[in-house]
């Protein structure tokens, strides 16, 4: 059974022609799904699209997010990639969480929300302290929201609180790092398949 996975960036940054740390550790999270034949769909980096606010999954003229709302949701697998800014999620992480609101409201006839039986994982850089923090408070939302979070389902990396190295500037993603993508692509292509076999009854 083939499964895709559908990565977006949350950086705060648009895209400049450079990878940022977000994509690394996307890029890493990718490389491990890739080894249990997963579909890698190019990733979106939201801060590139005029993603409106509010909560609904269309908020009018010149809204980009119904657009990426569709290709998030044609996957099995969601790879939720944020940078942490002041101890959270960068306020483009909270942006798509409020759109996802709506999938409260758009369940359907078996009361299941559009992302009913599609796994969700994180992706977590920062120089400072709030990778823990940060991960629950999106594990939280996605859940409010229908998404099925695998056991270890966030990989990060956190650099010395108010240093200069980032997690691009790496040669290589330390070995910890690297065994807790694994973790996580086996744990979440395993829990994907199944429920695409057999999804949520509602």
């Amino acid at each position: 059974m083939k499964l895709k996975a559908q990565p977006i960036n949350c950086s705060l940054k648009r895209s400049s022609g450079d990878d940022s740390s977000t994509d690394a550790m996307i890029a890493t999270i990718s490389d491990a799904f890739r080894r249990f034949d997963v579909t890698i769909a190019p990733t979106l980096r939201i801060s590139d699209y005029d993603v409106l606010p509010g909560v609904t999954s269309d908020e009018g003229e010149g809204d980009a997010w119904p657009s990426l709302r569709n290709q998030i949701l044609s996957a099995d697998i969601l790879i939720f990639g944020t940078p942490i800014w002041l101890g959270q999620a960068s306020s483009i992480a909270k942006r798509v969480l409020e759109r996802m609101d709506a999938f409260l409201d758009e369940t359907d006839d078996q009361g299941r929300m559009p992302s009913y039986s599609k796994v969700a994982v994180t992706a977590i850089v920062g120089n400072e302290d709030g990778a823990h923090a940060t991960s629950a408070q999106l594990f939280q939302a996605l859940n409010d929201v229908g998404w099925t979070i695998p056991a270890v389902g966030a990989c990060y990396w956190v650099g010395e609180a108010m240093g200069s190295v980032d997690f691009r500037d790496l040669p290589q993603p330390p070995d910890k790092v690297a065994k807790t993508a694994e973790m996580l692509a086996a744990n979440a292509t395993h829990l994907a398949g199944l429920l695409k076999q057999d999804p949520y009854p509602g």
